[in-house]
């Protein structure tokens, strides 16, 4: 036997017992953090039933919680502050069927969770950070963002209960586009004048973050993929493939209102695509317009209205506030209601 031959037997024994120590460990981290998160709701609950024992339950709450915490931390550490013993009690009262808990998420999730207090919401989140694998920060950056809100927007009364039971399901083109899309993990200015150019270098920079924004089954193909048409050559900003819908994903950057112009061209990059790029077993190809402002009467009277694959999207800066969400999906409620209304046969 060779020296050579040696050292790639070795190698691949020692791969092999390297792989069952880490399957090993995860598994013992995570039978341990499942273990705390049900210990730590299992102490919520008897709080919570001691506390309904006493005839004055707040003053009651807050003396045996500070109790409570005072002696736990003194034998077990600072984990047991009377802000956690706190956490762990309304962990109960949020949680109440512990079968619904899922494994997969650590006592830092739940944490998370907590502070979003529509149910169907919080729901939402924990089946999608399940779903997705989402960690800890990135968690709170889609609570922040308030994607489940977001969301809502463009789903109907039925589609609205389905993500709070299931999470985000994508089964059409529709699923994976929001409006609005939130960038601000660029750490661009709202006032400030940048080319697409310099937005699209910093979306590529940026591109993991980017990737969480855009949703599941996202994976990134190309930037400023050129094609050639009778000689001329044009640049698609962002090209992207969704493995769950099994197609093209095409994104074009637009600073300002959007224009037929910018509708046009899209719809030339996503016909240039279904001829050129895709292949027997891909779906339609979706194309994208990201723009930072949208007047509704473009979207109505152009191919948008008549494609279901051509998509428009505002984006912003920062991250929304609630009231903001509230007066869109208002708008967007009636602009629905006034669709039926007139589209009911006289």
């Amino acid at each position: 036997m060779t020296k050579k031959l040696q050292i790639n037997q070795f190698n691949n024994t020692y791969t092999n017992i390297r792989q069952i120590l880490e399957r090993a460990r995860n598994y013992a981290y995570h039978s341990v953090n499942y273990a705390m998160v049900m210990a730590y709701w299992q102490i919520g609950k008897i709080i919570v039933e001691e506390e309904q024992k006493g005839e004055e339950r707040a003053e009651y709450g807050f003396s045996l919680i500070k109790e409570i915490s005072h002696k736990l931390t003194k034998e077990y550490g600072n984990g047991f502050t009377e802000r956690n013993i706190w956490y762990m009690r309304e962990f109960y009262l949020k949680f109440k069927k512990v079968n619904a808990l899922r494994a997969e998420l650590t006592w830092t999730h739940y944490r998370l969770l907590l502070q979003v207090q529509n149910e169907n919401a919080r729901t939402f989140y924990m089946h999608e950070s399940v779903n997705s694998r989402w960690s800890t920060r990135q968690l709170e950056r889609q609570i922040n963002s308030m994607l489940y809100e977001r969301l809502v927007l463009s789903k109907d009364k039925k589609k609205i209960k389905q993500l709070s039971k299931k999470g985000q399901i994508i089964q059409k083109p529709e699923d994976i586009v929001k409006d609005p899309y939130i960038l601000e993990f660029l750490g661009l200015k709202e006032n400030k004048a940048y080319l697409e150019k310099d937005m699209e270098k910093v979306l590529i920079d940026k591109l993991k973050d980017f990737m969480l924004e855009l949703g599941k089954g996202f994976s990134f193909v190309a930037r400023q993929k050129r094609i050639c048409v009778d000689e001329d050559n044009f640049y698609i900003d962002l090209v992207f493939y969704n493995y769950l819908l099994r197609c093209f994903v095409l994104i074009d950057l637009k600073i300002g209102k959007l224009t037929h112009e910018d509708i046009g061209q899209m719809d030339f990059y996503t016909r240039y695509f279904e001829k050129e790029e895709k292949q027997k077993e891909d779906n339609s190809t979706i194309g994208i317009i990201l723009c930072s402002d949208k007047n509704e009467a473009m979207v109505k009277y152009t191919a948008l209205n008549d494609k279901k694959n051509l998509f428009a999207s505002k984006y912003k800066l920062y991250l929304p506030s609630e009231k903001e969400l509230k007066q869109k999906l208002i708008e967007e409620r009636k602009e629905i209601e006034m669709k039926n209304r007139y589209s009911k046969p006289q």
